[in-house]
C-alpha cells in the first residue's frame, strides 16, 4: 500500500486494437548510420519483396556530395566491378558508387507479442506487426567483381592460343548415364541444404513502389494505423477481466516451441494441461506416453472426468495393443514429415510402425530383423518404432512393454470388438503394401475365428495349454503301447527259441572287468529336448550293450572335439544348440539317439582337455545356468597355445576387458612383443568385441 501512495495514477489512456493493416504491416530496422548521414537524406531507388520467405532487398542511394563520403574510395570501388568499360549491365554507371543494396533477414520467429502503436489525442492505437525484418549491407557487388576478374584472366590467358592449339588440346571423354533415383535417394536430396537454397531462389520477386515519409500516399496509409471505429464491437478483444489483461500485456516467458522437448512435464505442467480440451489433453499425453492403460490415463486427466468421453478422444489418437492404448502412427508422424535418419516420408513411416503394432496384436514377442526385411526401412528407423512399445530381450527378440491387460478388455467388449475391426482393415491394407505371404497370415485367420481373436486372456492361454498337452500326451500314450506290444511279442520269441541257442562261454580274466558304470546314464528317456528315435539301440534292463556305449562315447567325442576345434569357446547353451543341429543332420537310428545327458556331455568336455572358465558374470545378468557355463579348449597343438591360456586366465578375473590390457598382458606373460595379427588372430579364436570392449565368445550381455 505504501508503493502506491509513493506511485499515483496520473493519466488513464484509452488503448485501441487496429485491424485495417492486420498482417501487412512489417517492421525495418536500419544499420547504424553516422548522425550527419540520416535516413530521411536517402532515397529509396527499387525495393523487391518475395512474401513467402518474408525477405525484402532495398536499393538505396548514396549522397556522394557529403563530406562524410570518401570519394577515391568510391571511385575503386566501382572499377573494381564494372571495369573500364560502361553498358547497361554496369553496376555503377556513374563511375562512382552511389547507391548500395540492403537484404533482410528475419529478427524473430514469434513477433506476435510485439505491435505498432500510436499516440494521437489522448487515445494509444495498436496494429500487431505481421514481422521484423532487419536490414543488412549486401556485398554482392564483389561477387560480381571477382568474376570479371576471372573471365578477364581467362581471355588474357586463352587469346593467344592458336587452332592448332586447340586440336592438340582434345582429349577424350566418358559418357555415364545416372541411375535412377531411389525414394530414398529423392527424399535426402528434398532435405538437402542446397535443394532448399535453389527452391528460396525459385521464387519470384515481386517489385514494390517505394513512397517517401512525406508523400501523400503514406500520409494516406499512416491512417490505418488508428482504429477506424471505437465502439465496443469493434473492440472486444480489450474487454477483458483485470486478470485476463494482465496476463495479455505480460504473457508467461516460455521457450520457443522448436526449442522445447516434446514431453508434458517439459511443455505443459498438469495444471495447465488440464486448461486444454479433453481430446487435446489426452492427444500430448499419448504423443508423449506412446503406451499407456487405460486406468493409467484416467488418473492423469484427473478426478471427475468422463470416462465415456476419454473413451471416445483416446480412439482418435490411438489403437488397442493387448488392452492397452498405443498412439497412432499418423500422430507422431505428420503429413509433410520425414524421417530423421533416412529422410524417408512420413507416409512410409506410418505403414512401418503400423506393421509392427500389428504383429504386437498377434504375439508378445517380435524379431527386428523380421521388420526389417518385410518394411525395407533403415535399421534406426525400426528401432524407433521397437523403441515405442516394447522392450528388447537378450537372445529372445522384442517383448512389449505393458502386460495384458484383461481388466479393460472384460469391461469394454464393445470397444474392443470395434478395435479388432480396426485391425482387421489395417491387416488387410498390410497384406496389399508388403505382399504378406498367405501361409503367415493363415493362423492369424484360425484364431481370427474365435471371440477374441487379437486378445486372449491368461486363463484362455492356460485352458488351450492344457487341450495341447493332453493331446500331445494321448499320442504319446498309444505310440508307447504300441512299442510295448512290439517288446513283448518279441520277447516271447526269444523265450521260444533259447533251447535251440548255444552260448559259446569264454573265461573273463581278474584283470579285465566289464566297465559300465562309466555311461551307465546314457539312457535316460528324454535328453536335450530330444525323444529316442526309432530304430536306435533298445536298452536292456535299462542299460545298453557294451559295445554300443563304446560307439556312443567315441561318436561323442568326435563331436566334442571337431567342435572346439573349430570354436574354442563355448557356453554349455551353445554346445547344447549346435549338438542338436548335429543330431539332426545324422540318419535314423543312429548311435547318438540313444540319448545323452548333459552330466555326460559336461564330462566328455572335459575329457576332451577342455577346461571350465568361471568368468566372474555382473550380478544383475540376466543369462541362463547354461549360458554361465564356460568351456574352452586348453591344448589345440598349435603355437597359439601359450598365449590363448594367457587370454582365458584374463578372463577368470575380468568380465570384459580392452584391447590394450590383453595386448599388454599377452606380452608380458609369453616374453615376445607380438604384432598385431597374432593378437588378432588369438582374439579372433576366443573373444568378440563389443562397444569397444573384448568379451568371451557367449558372454556378451546386451
Amino acid at each position: 500500500m505504501a508503493n502506491e501512495e509513493d506511485d499515483p495514477i496520473i493519466q488513464e489512456i484509452d488503448v485501441f486494437l487496429a485491424r485495417s493493416l492486420l498482417e501487412k504491416l512489417y517492421l525495418f530496422q536500419y544499420p547504424i548510420r553516422p548522425a550527419s548521414m540520416t535516413y530521411d537524406d536517402v532515397t529509396h531507388l527499387s525495393a523487391k519483396i518475395k512474401p513467402k520467405q518474408q525477405k525484402v532487398e532495398l536499393e538505396m542511394a548514396i549522397d556522394t556530395l557529403n563530406p562524410n563520403y570518401c570519394r577515391s574510395k568510391g571511385e575503386q570501388i566501382a572499377l573494381n566491378v564494372d571495369g573500364t568499360c560502361t553498358d547497361e549491365t554496369s553496376t555503377y554507371s556513374s563511375k562512382l558508387m552511389d547507391k548500395q543494396t540492403f537484404c533482410s533477414s528475419q529478427a524473430a520467429s514469434n513477433v506476435s507479442r510485439y505491435a505498432a502503436a500510436v499516440y494521437k489525442k489522448g487515445e494509444l492505437h495498436l496494429t500487431p506487426l505481421h514481422g521484423i525484418l532487419q536490414l543488412r549491407p549486401s556485398f554482392t557487388y564483389l561477387d560480381k567483381a571477382d568474376a570479371k576478374h576471372r573471365e578477364r584472366e581467362a581471355a588474357n590467358e586463352g587469346g593467344d592460343s592458336s587452332q592448332d592449339e586447340a586440336e592438340d588440346d582434345v582429349k577424350q571423354i566418358t559418357v555415364r548415364f545416372s541411375r535412377p533415383e531411389t525414394e530414398q535417394a529423392r527424399q535426402r536430396r528434398v532435405q538437402s541444404y542446397e535443394f532448399l537454397q535453389k527452391r528460396q531462389a525459385e521464387e519470384h520477386w515481386v517489385h514494390l513502389h517505394y513512397y517517401g515519409l512525406k508523400d501523400s500516399r503514406s500520409e494516406h496509409e499512416r491512417q490505418y494505423l488508428f482504429s477506424q471505429g471505437h465502439g465496443l464491437a469493434e473492440n472486444t478483444e480489450l474487454i477483458k477481466s483485470p486478470s485476463e489483461y494482465l496476463m495479455m500485456l505480460m504473457p508467461p516467458s516460455i521457450e520457443e516451441e522448436n526449442d522445447k522437448p516434446m514431453a508434458p512435464s517439459n511443455v505443459l505442467s498438469m495444471a495447465q494441461l488440464r486448461t486444454l480440451p479433453l481430446a487435446d489433453q489426452i492427444k500430448i499425453l499419448m504423443k508423449n506416453v506412446k503406451v499407456m492403460p487405460f486406468a493409467n490415463l484416467m488418473s492423469l486427466l484427473g478426478s471427475g472426468t468422463d470416462s465415456t468421453a476419454v473413451l471416445r478422444c483416446v480412439q482418435q489418437v490411438a489403437l488397442l495393443v493387448q488392452g492397452n492404448w498405443v498412439v497412432k502412427s499418423d500422430v507422431l508422424y505428420p503429413k509433410d514429415t520425414s524421417s530423421p535418419h533416412s529422410g524417408v516420408p512420413a507416409e512410409v513411416l506410418c505403414r512401418g510402425r503400423d506393421f509392427v503394432m500389428w504383429k504386437f496384436t498377434q504375439d508378445r514377442w517380435v524379431v527386428r530383423k523380421e521388420v526389417a526385411a518385410v518394411t525395407k526401412l533403415c535399421p534406426e528407423d525400426v528401432k524407433d518404432f521397437l523403441e515405442h512399445m516394447s522392450v528388447a530381450r537378450i537372445n529372445k527378440g522384442w517383448e512389449f512393454m505393458l502386460p495384458y491387460d484383461e481388466d479393460f478388455v472384460k469391461k469394454h467388449p464393445d470397444i474392443v470388438q470395434r478395435q479388432h475391426m480396426l485391425w482387421m482393415g489395417i491387416q488387410a491394407k498390410l497384406e496389399k503394401v508388403y505382399n504378406l505371404l498367405k501361409e503367415h497370415l493363415a493362423p492369424k485367420k484360425q484364431e481370427a475365428q474365435s471371440a477374441h481373436p487379437l486378445l486372449v486372456s491368461g486363463e484362455q492361454r492356460v485352458s488351450m495349454a492344457k487341450a495341447k498337452a493332453k493331446q500331445n500326451y494321448g499320442q504319446l500314450e498309444k505310440e508307447f503301447q504300441r512299442q510295448k506290444a512290439e517288446m513283448k511279442s518279441n520277447d516271447t520269441l526269444a523265450k521260444m527259441d533259447v533251447p535251440n541257442i548255444r552260448i559259446k562261454e569264454e573265461p573273463v580274466g581278474a584283470d579285465e572287468p566289464m566297465d559300465t558304470s562309466a555311461f551307465e546314464g546314457l539312457n535316460n528317456g528324454l535328453v536335450n529336448g530330444l525323444h529316442t528315435a526309432e530304430g536306435s539301440p533298445e536298452p536292456v534292463n535299462g542299460h545298453l550293450p557294451g559295445g554300443c556305449i563304446d560307439r556312443v562315447a567315441q561318436e561323442l567325442k568326435a563331436f566334442v572335439s571337431s567342435t572346439f576345434k573349430k570354436q574354442f569357446v563355448l557356453t554349455l547353451s551353445e554346445l547344447k544348440r549346435l549338438f542338436n543341429l548335429h543330431l539332426a543332420s545324422l540318419p535314423p537310428g543312429h548311435t547318438l539317439f540313444s540319448g545323452i545327458s548333459d552330466k555326460m556331455l559336461q564330462d566328455m568336455v572335459l575329457d576332451t582337455g577342455c577346461k571350465q572358465i568361471l568368468v566372474p558374470f555382473p550380478p544383475q545378468t540376466a543369462a541362463s545356468p547354461d549360458e554361465l557355463k564356460v568351456y574352452a579348449l586348453w591344448e589345440a597343438g598349435d603355437t597359439y597355445d601359450q598365449h590363448r591360456q594367457v587370454l582365458l586366465e584374463i578372463f577368470s578375473r575380468n568380465y570384459r576387458v580392452r584391447r590394450n590390457v590383453i595386448q599388454s598382458q599377452l606380452s608380458q606373460e609369453c616374453g615376445e612383443d607380438l604384432n598385431k595379427q597374432e593378437v588378432d588372430r588369438v582374439l579372433k579364436d576366443c573373444c568378440v568385441s563389443y562397444g569397444g570392449m573384448w568379451y568371451l565368445k557367449g558372454t556378451v550381455q546386451s
